[in-house]
């Protein structure tokens, strides 16, 4: 079975960078794992409103269109690699809502992470991995710190600029991924309902 990992953009705002850094993760993932299946999820494609579910989402049951399609989404992936700017010293709102939707998609999932930042999105990073704990989610240890002042090029401070990781970069996200990859495999029992 192939082990399938979705690419979270965790930002909708408009001229964000991370439409940029989900790509690059995509195409590292496709030439260092060609046997993973690695696929971006933009919250920007799924319109989620603030969270308007009347039952508790470890209910699983969901009474909202978009609900239910935010869950199959999740549902698909044996893992993730959330990718996220720093806003504020945390995440994007949009993304802790996304976390929020639904509970028990992620149970027994891994993730590993790509902020980015002026910091390398490291604030960021380490209050979604307080989120993920919560959602029984495997965090790896290894994460990709990319700052805006050495990892993109950017001529107006409104626009994404370009981007332009160095080659450290790179290994290090190699490391995430195969690391990310290995622990959603190694969960996959739990996932399945067989307890050792």
């Amino acid at each position: 079975m192939t082990t399938r990992i979705g690419i979270i953009l965790g930002s909708t705002r408009p001229g964000r960078r991370g439409r940029m850094v989900a790509d690059w993760v995509a195409e590292t993932g496709a030439g260092h794992l060609p046997e993973v299946d690695f696929a971006v999820v933009d919250l920007a494609d799924f319109d989620l409103p603030n969270l308007d579910e009347p039952q508790p989402p470890a209910s699983g049951r969901y009474s909202k269109d978009h609900t239910v399609a935010w869950s199959e989404t999740v549902r698909s992936f044996d893992g993730f690699v959330f990718v996220t700017p720093e806003y504020n010293r945390s995440i994007p709102g949009v993304l802790k809502n996304a976390l929020d939707f639904v509970y028990g998609e992620w149970n027994n999932k891994a993730a590993g992470f790509v902020g980015y930042g002026l910091h390398g999105g490291t604030r960021a990073v380490e209050h979604l991995r307080l989120v993920l704990a919560e959602l029984k989610v495997a965090t790896v240890r290894s994460q990709v710190a990319l700052s805006l002042l050495g990892d993109f090029t950017i001529d107006d401070p409104v626009l994404a600029g370009r981007f332009t990781p160095g080659a450290h970069q790179t290994r290090a996200l190699a490391t995430v991924l195969a690391e990310t990859v290995e622990w959603s495999r190694v969960l996959q029992p739990l996932r399945d309902g067989v307890r050792a």
